[in-house]
């Protein structure tokens, strides 16, 4: 009981430091960090003077100061503290396990999910990685900030060759500059990010980047990749809130769409995506990352809502991600897929229809 009581109050110290500069350091200078609201004449909705927002209709923030920064100073100290939440080992595939799942799936359409937002999508031959954090801090500061409660599925070393590599936005649970320098055969790579995120990989050697807006396409060997909307925010310090854009992708071939949604709130949005890019044969999308509401609902969706992207985008098969890997919110570590099973047993989904994968795990998109 001793030593609970002293590391609560080893927490609590250094949790009120934190927060006391933060408060000082922060309040100050908060109204100038992000972009301004006013729309830049000439461009679409989302474009603002200094950066990007939000599409028309996107849920409003409704948390509070004290949300914002007890989850902020939470966060941050949990690399220090050491805590880590634990993930059942039904959830998790052995080492073993996992490379027998890729070496099964070689030269064929499917998927593999690493953990958190990081896919490994084979389609038409090719290799697409999706949002690379396969480090063990989701932070530019570690040990300060989120430490990886469970390991990636394979290591940098134990990837096969990345043909296509896409990033929804700068968040660094999303986009880690250890496992971007770390990536071999960079100039065999073809890059696509939101506006913005070029020079985060043309700096590290990266020769082959595509910026796209929303709605913008490139192709890359037969695979047509097109940015779509998502509801979220983007900034890896306290002075570029908002100045990149964040974004989904659709990835389509002759026979097959897959779309990749990565963070982002529910809104009336996903109806337009829908008529824009076609019917989806696959939809990857998040689950966890939603407690408190009031704090979260303006930028990140719970099962409920995921499902409802799921039906708006008409999806044949729905894909759970984004849980399991990282506390960054409030609810119950292992809540999410119990939710989401729940919900989408609810509505009619099959185990074959809405997919919650074990952290390692390959399946075929047939």
């Amino acid at each position: 009981m001793l030593c609970c009581q002293k590391n609560v109050k080893g927490k609590t110290l250094w949790k009120t430091v934190i927060y006391g500069g933060l408060l000082a350091f922060i309040l100050p200078i908060a109204s100038g960090c992000s972009p301004s609201n006013s729309h830049a004449e000439g461009t679409p909705y989302h474009h603002v003077e200094g950066g990007f927002r939000n599409p028309s209709g996107s849920p409003e923030y409704a948390g509070t100061w004290k949300d914002t920064f007890t989850a902020f100073t939470d966060r941050m100290m949990e690399g220090i503290t050491g805590y880590a939440p634990t993930l059942s080992p039904e959830y998790i595939l052995t080492s073993e396990n996992v490379q027998k799942g890729v070496a099964q799936i070689k030269g064929k359409d499917a998927l593999t999910w690493l953990g958190h937002a990081t896919f490994l999508i084979n389609l038409d031959g090719k290799t697409i990685l999706t949002d690379p954090f396969l480090t063990e801090y989701a932070t530019g500061i570690p040990p300060f900030g989120p430490k990886r409660a469970t390991p990636p599925a394979l290591n940098i070393g134990e990837l096969p060759q990345i043909d296509i590599l896409v990033v929804s936005h700068n968040h660094y649970d999303h986009l880690d500059a250890e496992t971007v320098e770390a990536l071999p055969k960079k100039d065999r790579i073809h890059v696509i990010v939101p506006l913005g995120l070029g020079a985060f990989f043309t700096e590290r050697g990266y020769p082959l980047v595509t910026e796209l807006d929303w709605y913008d396409t490139t192709e890359v060997g037969g695979i047509v990749v097109t940015a779509t909307p998502s509801i979220h925010h983007s900034g890896r310090n306290l002075f570029d809130r908002n100045a990149t854009l964040w974004a989904g992708y659709a990835f389509k071939t002759n026979r097959k769409q897959v779309f990749f949604c990565s963070d982002s709130a529910y809104g009336p949005v996903y109806a337009e995506i829908a008529r824009m890019i076609g019917p989806v044969d696959y939809a990857l999308l998040p689950i966890g990352v939603y407690e408190p509401r009031r704090r979260m609902k303006s930028h990140h969706m719970n099962p409920a809502d995921t499902l409802m992207v799921a039906q708006d985008l008409h999806a044949n098969t729905v894909v759970a991600m984004h849980w399991g890997t990282i506390r960054l919110s409030d609810e119950p570590f292992e809540e999410p897929p119990r939710r989401f099973r729940e919900i989408a047993d609810e509505n009619g989904y099959t185990e074959g229809t809405a997919w919650i994968l074990k952290i390692g795990e390959s399946r075929l998109l047939d």
